[in-house]
């Protein structure tokens, strides 16, 4: 597997004139570059396509410049984060028909640049990511029409995708309605109906918690004090429903909490590799999701430090962490 580095850690949550402003895209290439372990480095970076690092309309030649900078570094684009939230490009998947085009229009915008990335030749591989941007609390408001409009937009959002010959990956997260527990995740993803388009991406923080179903306590497979049999029985159900339609894969850490910082909603909370509260064995996790990942397509992996302080994100041993626990990953395939 390619190991990458997610650059959005320096954008989500961040704003600026605080003591958490963002860092630009220049920094988190050169942190992600210079981290090396035993000779091994990371191969790309998974990428945010929103200000500050990207205008998604940028020109074709300002894109090509930043395809030229991602290079110089002797890295490579994989998945791309589509602008789908409201206040970006998108909006809600289930709002009203303007919203749900806007959604289809961030996908668009999307694959627009994915092609320029992929005519240049930094990007190779990878899917675009996306979710509901729509709260748990309006989507619990009518569970079943919701859950079929958000289908709806992923259908549409599909159909834009597979015309540029590229595939999207909804990331299951706490915060998103239709997404915010496995069960419902997986009934998104069945009434959307397109996997060989629209997949799942699965991200080992976010993962862990629908486990204890933070957000829907009825989809809950394990309880406090579980036992490490309870654990393992537990992922291996979860895993076998969701990994046919895995795409996509974060490797993360959990302590069992969430967290939320700036104008991003609280959700699982993204630990460092080696934080002793950790409650996951990232590679053995890891390799439940993995497994037959080649036949769906996947060539790479990627880190996913979202919402690390400033600080941690600057410190050079951070990333040295993160690789070592990522050739972890990649050696227990």
């Amino acid at each position: 597997m390619k190991l990458h580095n997610a650059m959005w850690p320096g954008l989500v949550g961040k704003e600026p004139g605080t003591d958490h402003p963002p860092i630009s895209l220049e920094r988190m290439l050169e942190l992600t570059a210079a981290a090396e372990v035993n000779g091994r480095k990371f191969d790309g970076i998974d990428y945010f396509l929103f200000h500050p690092h990207t205008d998604p309309d940028a020109s074709e030649t300002d894109i090509r410049k930043i395809a030229d900078l991602i290079a110089s570094h002797n890295l490579k684009v994989g998945s791309l984060v589509a602008p789908i939230w409201p206040g970006t490009v998108g909006d809600a998947a289930m709002g009203d028909a303007e919203a749900r085009a806007k959604f289809v229009l961030a996908v668009e915008k999307a694959c627009r640049i994915a092609k320029i990335f992929n005519e240049h030749g930094v990007r190779e591989y990878g899917v675009i990511r996306i979710d509901s941007a729509s709260s748990v609390t309006d989507w619990a408001k009518d569970p079943a029409g919701n859950t079929k409009k958000i289908a709806e937009t992923f259908r549409e959002a599909g159909k834009v995708a597979a015309q540029h010959g590229e595939r999207l990956a909804a990331e299951g997260e706490i915060c998103w309605g239709g997404m915010h527990s496995w069960k419902a995740m997986l009934d998104t993803l069945e009434a959307t109906g397109m996997p060989e388009t629209v997949g799942f991406q699965a991200d080992l923080a976010h993962t862990y918690l629908y486990l204890m179903g933070y957000n829907a306590p009825e989809a809950a497979l394990l309880k406090e004090g579980y036992s490490d049999d309870e654990f393992w029985a537990a992922y291996t159900t979860m895993t076998d429903a969701l990994r046919p339609w895995t795409i996509d894969f974060h490797v993360a850490q959990n302590d069992g909490s969430v967290h939320g910082t700036g104008s991003h909603d609280k959700t699982g909370r993204h630990c460092l590799a080696d934080d002793p509260n950790g409650k996951l064995d990232i590679p053995r996790a890891s390799a439940y999701w993995l497994k037959d990942a080649a036949s769906r397509g996947m060539k790479h992996i990627c880190w996913d430090g979202c919402m690390f302080s400033n600080e941690t994100l600057e410190k050079p041993s951070t990333w040295q962490n993160i690789l070592k626990s990522m050739i972890a990953v990649d050696k227990a395939l």
